[in-house]
């Protein structure tokens, strides 16, 4: 089960490049088609690649994968016995980065609030980007060391950028 949500995800993930990319450069691909494409090949015959087809006709729209219903549904089904396989290979130091970067993946797409603190604290360090918080309104800075005390006032740097 672990590696068939892996494979759905990385499908995902795929489709989902190729949607940004054909949306930023005004391409219409059509994903059902292309999925359609691949089933095919003489490589890719996966019973799988039928309800992806299936999952982008009914919604030509479709921002990703793993929101559409069926889907969704089946990737809920397998994710316990998918975090099992990647907890059993961490914890006996069995590199698994195709299983636990889709399940990261998964995750962090499912997440309403991501863990971005320690990104947005290294900006903030090394150059002064700031860092918004989820408790106060508008933009904050921390003056981490001495050498960021002249940074300045983030309130006045940012008036007027709404």
């Amino acid at each position: 089960m672990a590696l068939y949500a892996a494979k759905i995800v990385s499908y995902a993930q795929g489709l989902s490049i190729i949607k940004t990319a054909s949306d930023s450069k005004g391409w219409d691909i059509d994903l059902a088609s292309c999925v359609s494409l691949w089933k095919g090949g003489c490589i890719i015959r996966a019973v799988l690649l039928k309800q992806i087809v299936f999952a982008f006709k009914k919604n030509p729209t479709l921002c990703n994968l793993i929101i559409d219903e069926t889907i969704a549904k089946e990737l809920n089904a397998c994710t316990k016995s998918w975090r099992n396989v990647v907890m059993t290979c961490a914890t006996n130091g069995i590199s698994c980065p195709a299983l636990s970067s889709a399940l990261n993946y998964f995750d962090s797409y499912r997440a309403a609030n991501l863990p971005a603190n320690l990104t947005q604290a290294q900006r903030d360090f090394f150059g002064g980007h700031t860092y918004e918080r989820i408790d106060r309104d508008g933009p904050h800075h921390t003056a981490w060391t001495e050498s960021h005390k002249d940074i300045g006032d983030v309130s006045e740097r940012t008036k007027g950028e709404k």
